[in-house]
């Protein structure tokens, strides 16, 4: 049974692309707040974009309602269009111009799937930049873990 409604906001981010990335996020539950965030050497915005979502909906202990927001157009579409789902089913292949190629970041996208059957996930678009107040703090979360110097090894970012 789903506990009460959980707030997520997620940022994610990269110094070039590929590059130095980061994600944030601001967790909310009743009167809980947890922030925690996260610097990688060399990913995309796109992986930091996802691993913002994973690490937000890995924090929660029990199967949860989430509102998921994001100002990323590729992870709102991929989840609420039901690319990821339709990837998956295809063997991780995606159609671009009638052919069959792998689909980017399947790794995360697995990961964010499993967590979505765990919690009931309702994705929720935002402006990025807009002054929205725990989009702004995401951001700021992220952009203080990629200034860090011991930053992570992203193992699925496969390209360069």
């Amino acid at each position: 049974m789903a506990q009460g409604k959980v707030v997520l906001y997620t940022d994610g981010g990269c110094q070039g692309n590929p590059g130095k990335g980061s994600y944030g996020v601001v967790l909310l539950y009743k009167d809980h707040r947890k922030e925690f965030s996260a610097g990688y050497a060399f990913t995309t915005n796109n992986r930091m974009e996802i691993m913002a979502c994973i690490a937000g909906l890995k924090a929660l202990q029990k199967p949860s309602h989430v509102v998921l927001f994001s100002d990323s157009a590729y992870v709102i579409n991929t989840m609420t269009k039901g690319w990821a789902k339709r990837w998956r089913a295809n063997g991780w292949q995606r159609k671009v111009e009638g052919e069959f190629v792998p689909a980017r970041n399947a790794d995360l996208w697995q990961a964010m799937l499993d967590l979505c059957d765990y919690h009931e996930v309702t994705f929720v678009k935002v402006r990025g930049h807009a002054g929205i107040p725990e989009n702004e703090r995401c951001h700021e979360l992220a952009s203080l873990a990629m200034g860090q110097g011991d930053l992570l090894i992203d193992h699925g970012f496969v390209g360069g």
